[in-house]
């Protein structure tokens, strides 16, 4: 008879999830924890905080604290702490408290200083603190 599987990770509390280079997830992503994608994410994402991969493509609208831009994102992203790479490409607007920008980054949209306002384009994503759930894997 086959022994089930149980997993030694503690089911809650966990506050890092990562979708590695071979992952698509098609939907929206919401979580509490702090999210590195190196894959493609077809959806909105609203975390903690956001860590794009330099080969990831993200086609929606981001929602974080903070954020680390190296890959594409086509879509809006709001967060107080933007950090844009030299390898990043944008297609949408960025809404900020603070705001960094490597030279040879590429981004299609406007730049706009928040000041805790949240952009009409992703008024309609809920917040990471009000998401309550942890993007993991399937265990």
């Amino acid at each position: 008879m086959a022994k089930p599987f149980t997993s030694s990770r503690p089911a809650a509390g966990s506050t890092f999830s990562m979708l590695g280079a071979d992952t698509l997830v098609t939907g929206n992503i919401e979580a509490s924890a702090d999210l590195h994608v190196d894959g493609r994410v077809e959806g909105d994402i609203a975390c903690n905080a956001l860590v794009q991969g330099e080969g990831s493509a993200i086609t929606g609208a981001v929602r974080a604290e903070s954020v680390r831009i190296a890959g594409l994102v086509r879509g809006a992203i709001a967060a107080r702490e933007v950090v844009i790479l030299k390898t990043a490409r944008i297609e949408g607007d960025v809404a900020y408290d603070t705001l960094t920008i490597e030279q040879g980054a590429r981004l299609e949209g406007r730049l706009s200083p928040s000041g805790g306002q949240t952009p009409p384009a992703i008024a309609h994503m809920p917040r990471a603190d009000e998401a309550g759930l942890v993007a993991s894997a399937a265990e």
